[in-house]
């Protein structure tokens, strides 16, 4: 059992991002473990301007001033209001390219490796950045998917059209890429049509996202697979040099990523862990010398280790 108090690892930053490119190149098979940190060095920040852009109405109509809170205030609205507000949430969360490349950086660093993502967001990015589907793992669910309401129905169902046809419906126009974006006049629709509003195509039960909030959340044939895969994936490189590389995983859900990552490393004496995370870069004393912690933003370290593999 690691003990409960954590420290920084040894060394500079310089130092550390230096280690960190060589466990790249030498490690036998590399572990991805990532939170909301990584989406949110990519650009995915659910307030400010981005929130401004696509909610400024529902900002003004019901005074909250981001997308999280919003996700709860309109559980309480009609299911027009509250699936309009949704179809923009997972439309620009899921669909949307992130803004920064962030992702692609990371699949530039491991390009040609041996490696599995284990992934708490639920923005699909990795997939979105050309990482092998086969070696993703989502464990908290996707905003691409929707769920019966109806805990026998152990299913779940591509929601991309229906987004689509939602946005169009609240008015929503095409730019030239074929982004959707606020008419000229800014005049959009805080509903959609009731009968727009998502049914189960089994029994017409009503839907909901497929994200774990509780024991409702259903985790269908791919996300057994994709368990299965990682869990093959982890045994298949037992004792080898491993790299548990964590990218931006907080603490609100330590059990999935980070204390597995903790105890592998603690059990393989030939792993090393390295966490990318701004504030939170911390280890276990026990695992110390095979730590590699650096403070910062992850896009920024990215670049920084892609400089390094170029100058090689």
């Amino acid at each position: 059992m690691l003990k409960k108090k954590k420290t920084e690892a040894i060394g500079t930053r310089e130092e550390q991002i230096s280690r960190l490119q060589k466990e790249i190149e030498e490690a036998d098979a590399i572990v991805i473990g990532a939170g909301a940190g990584m989406s949110t060095s990519a650009g995915f920040i659910y307030s400010g301007d981005r929130f401004r852009k696509y909610f400024s109405d529902f900002e003004k109509e019901y005074g909250f001033h981001d997308m999280y809170s919003g996700g709860f205030y309109v559980m309480e609205l009609e299911p027009e209001v509250a699936w309009a507000f949704w179809a923009r949430n997972i439309y620009i969360n899921r669909y949307m390219k992130a803004p920064k490349p962030v992702y692609e950086r990371l699949l530039d660093l491991v390009r040609g490796k041996d490696y599995f993502v284990i992934t708490t967001n639920v923005d699909h990015q990795f997939q979105k950045a050309g990482f092998d589907k086969k070696r993703l793992f989502y464990t908290q669910g996707d905003y691409g998917l929707f769920q019966s309401t109806n805990p026998k129905i152990r299913k779940t169902y591509d929601n991309e059209d229906w987004v689509m046809e939602a946005m169009e419906a609240q008015g929503f126009a095409k730019a030239g890429d074929g982004e959707f974006v606020m008419p000229e006049d800014g005049s959009v629709r805080m509903r959609i049509p009731s009968d727009l509003i998502p049914k189960c195509p089994d029994d017409g039960s009503d839907m909901t996202m497929n994200l774990r909030s509780d024991d409702s959340f259903v985790e269908d044939e791919g996300w057994h697979r994709a368990s299965a895969a990682y869990s093959d994936f982890l045994t298949g490189h037992d004792g080898q040099h491993l790299l548990f590389l964590e990218l931006g995983v907080g603490a609100n859900t330590p059990v999935i990523i980070k204390y597995p990552f903790w105890q592998m490393t603690y059990r393989n004496e030939r792993a090393v862990y390295a966490c990318l995370n701004y504030g939170e870069a911390i280890c276990p004393e026990e695992i110390e010398d095979r730590s590699i912690c650096i403070d910062g933003d992850i896009g920024e370290v990215l670049e920084e280790l892609l400089q390094l593999k170029d100058q090689e």
